[in-house]
């Protein structure tokens, strides 16, 4: 058995005012974030989205917050902020949806890029390639917190958490920071290429249209996320909900069907249009 490492969940205060790790990682998938569209841009040579990325990164954040709380609030626990409406704002106290989030995202993006005449699929999958880096470092912070931990095991790499009682059990969140931030964000960063080669026409070749690396993360995440749940202890308040399935693995199957049709999709408007 692994000893749970005890760290402060606050980083540092400052009178009344606290820095907690949780919400440094967020941070920390912003200006990555940023930082690596604003690299695609510049590699893509296209200067247009350049103009706009203080503004894409606004819209961004605004719907990784919103869309990330108000998919919590409705998927996992909705008749408790019934309850207590307040609590709802009280987003430092963790409980954010990465499915909500990630709806969030693609409602905040397609609205701003239509608004602006910008193609909304090169966009969305410029950022979708990066996502990944903030969805690892999201999950330190769970891990940091000592939230959303792992059902009993006795493999040794268990861990007592503070708060999961006293057997050991696994370190899911360190599960998904390196499926979901470091292995889907390699294989997406290999490929962000893809959707940009054209052919000696200069059409866009129909097998990697723009739209696919969006699709792939999709697919990538749910199944990566829906085998880590049968491992991750299922929210008490909700347990199993549908066949025997979490909560998040039913968002997670959801996700990827999703994928795969816009996938279908996006292959066939490219083949149409080329």
């Amino acid at each position: 058995m692994l000893t749970f490492p005890q760290i402060d969940p606050i980083l540092f205060s400052l009178g009344p005012f606290h820095v907690r790790w949780y919400g440094l990682m967020y941070i920390i998938g912003f200006v990555a974030c940023y930082l690596l569209v604003s690299y695609q841009a510049k590699k893509f040579k296209w200067d247009r989205l350049i103009e706009h990325l203080d503004n894409l990164n606004i819209a961004i954040i605004a719907g990784v917050i919103l869309g990330g709380r108000l998919g919590y609030v409705l998927f996992y626990n909705l008749p408790y902020f019934l309850q207590h409406p307040l609590e709802i704002f009280a987003t430092w106290q963790g409980g954010m949806s990465f499915h909500g989030g990630a709806l969030g995202v693609l409602i905040a993006l397609t609205i701003y890029s239509r608004r602006h005449d910008l193609d909304p699929w090169k966009i969305i999958d410029m950022y979708t390639v990066t996502a990944p880096i903030g969805v690892g470092f999201g999950r330190l912070g769970n891990f940091i917190n000592g939230e959303l931990f792992g059902r009993t095991t006795d493999l040794p790499w268990g861990m007592v958490f503070p708060y999961g009682g006293p057997l050991p059990r696994h370190p899911s969140q360190l599960y998904e920071a390196f499926l979901e931030g470091v292995v889907i964000f390699i294989v997406l960063w290999l490929l962000k290429g893809k959707p940009w080669q054209a052919d000696q026409e200069g059409k866009q070749l129909s097998r990697w249209p723009h739209g696919s690396m969006t699709a792939l993360a999709m697919i990538l995440y749910g199944c990566f996320r829906f085998l880590v749940e049968f491992v991750r202890e299922p929210d008490a308040h909700l347990g199993t909900v549908f066949l025997g399935m979490t909560m998040g693995q039913v968002l997670s199957a959801v996700l990827v069907g999703m994928g795969v049709i816009l996938w279908m999709l996006r292959r066939r408007k490219a083949a149409g249009t080329s």
